[in-house]
């Protein structure tokens, strides 16, 4: 059900190639500009809105009814971690969407999705063509746009990937098994998964130096994030003493461009990006094809991979690289979310990681 027609705002998408799409406004009352992007998924929008790899961009959701479910309460598990969200808070900048219902039902819901992006401080769109907007992305790539709800001037919200993740350690779960997660803007599942398998985590700021830390711990996890790899310099050259200590990495998402970079492999800016809960991801040797949970727009070059290091996992629909593994060593990164909420397919990822821990410290 569309909202009351009564005073309703209106406000307009603006593509840097000139195209603008026109709607209503269901969010907060303010412009705001970032990279527009698309996403495909069907379902989940609490845990889509708030994944921290959406920082700064203005997110054009493709299926056409959204709200219907309302927002969650936000409960928390025994770690003090929200239970339907990926961080603690929406992390997108702005939201476009074609159909926006304000009568929710959900059994989890405590308020509609329109109050909560006021809240947030997160301007939307309803009433636009969303599959035209996607449609023009795909063809032509990711574009810089804004949301305009008055004639005040947009102050430009590029990404400033210093204030992504944790500002200072915190510690989750017990267990034998202690891995250090290198924060670039990881997802609340992710670390879920690991304290469901017996393990202590330390998340650490992206900046933080974990070689002159008391931490003592058997692996290193990076997380997925917003941006560029590129601008990731100190999570880079963490990851490159680490494989010089020989130490076993995991990278997931963004971490694996990282892992990449670190290896000495090249990466490049994808045209329209990896955005849905349906992308199909083929084991390299094997007949098994999974489908997977992603969200980024950067990928590792084809052919740019050092001696030692092999293609894990391509993408079916463009071939691109969806893994990387090294031949000998306990080193090892996917493009895609292991850790969807809905998916569990991918797990075993975390399992050889966890056991790659155990065979022994390293450093």
């Amino acid at each position: 059900m569309l909202p009351d027609t009564k005073n309703r705002k209106k406000i307009k998408l603006v593509l840097e190639d000139g195209s603008t799409y026109h709607g209503y406004s269901f969010g907060a009352d303010k412009n705001i500009s970032g990279e527009v992007v698309f996403y495909t998924g069907m379902i989940g929008y609490p845990e889509t809105l708030s994944d921290p790899g959406f920082k700064g961009q203005i997110l054009v959701m493709t299926y056409p009814a959204i709200g219907n479910i309302g927002i969650p309460a936000l409960e928390k598990d025994d770690q003090g971690i929200l239970k339907s969200f990926e961080s603690d808070n929406a992390q997108i900048a702005g939201l476009v969407i074609t159909d926006y219902s304000d009568k929710y039902s959900h059994w989890s819901a405590e308020k509609d999705l329109s109050s909560w992006l006021k809240e947030q401080g997160i301007p939307a769109i309803y009433g636009s063509d969303t599959r035209a907007i996607a449609k023009k992305l795909r063809e032509q790539g990711t574009m810089k746009g804004e949301l305009i709800i008055s004639d005040d001037t947009v102050i430009d919200s590029e990404l400033n990937v210093n204030k992504v993740g944790v500002k200072k350690p915190v510690i989750y779960g017990e267990g034998k098994t202690k891995l250090i997660l290198v924060d670039c803007g990881t997802r609340n599942n992710i670390i879920r998964r690991f304290i469901k398998r017996g393990v202590k985590i330390w998340r650490v700021p992206w900046t933080y130096d974990i070689f002159n830390s008391e931490y003592d711990y058997d692996g290193i996890i990076i997380s997925g994030g917003p941006g560029s790899p590129k601008k990731y310099i100190s999570a880079i050259n963490t990851v490159k003493k680490a494989l010089e200590k020989n130490i076993p990495l995991l990278g997931v998402g963004l971490g694996n461009l990282i892992l990449a970079l670190a290896a000495g492999a090249e990466v490049y800016k994808m045209r329209p990006g990896h955005r849905s809960q349906n992308q199909p991801s083929l084991a390299v040797g094997g007949k098994r094809c999974y489908i997977t949970n992603q969200n980024h727009g950067f990928a590792v070059k084809e052919g740019s991979l050092p001696e030692g290091w092999k293609v894990s996992f391509i993408n079916i629909n463009d071939n691109s690289i969806e893994g990387i593994a090294h031949k000998s060593k306990p080193w090892t990164g996917v493009q895609f979310y292991p850790d969807g909420s809905d998916m569990t397919d991918t797990e075993f990822i975390f399992d050889k990681f966890i056991e790659s821990c155990k065979n022994g410290k390293t450093h």
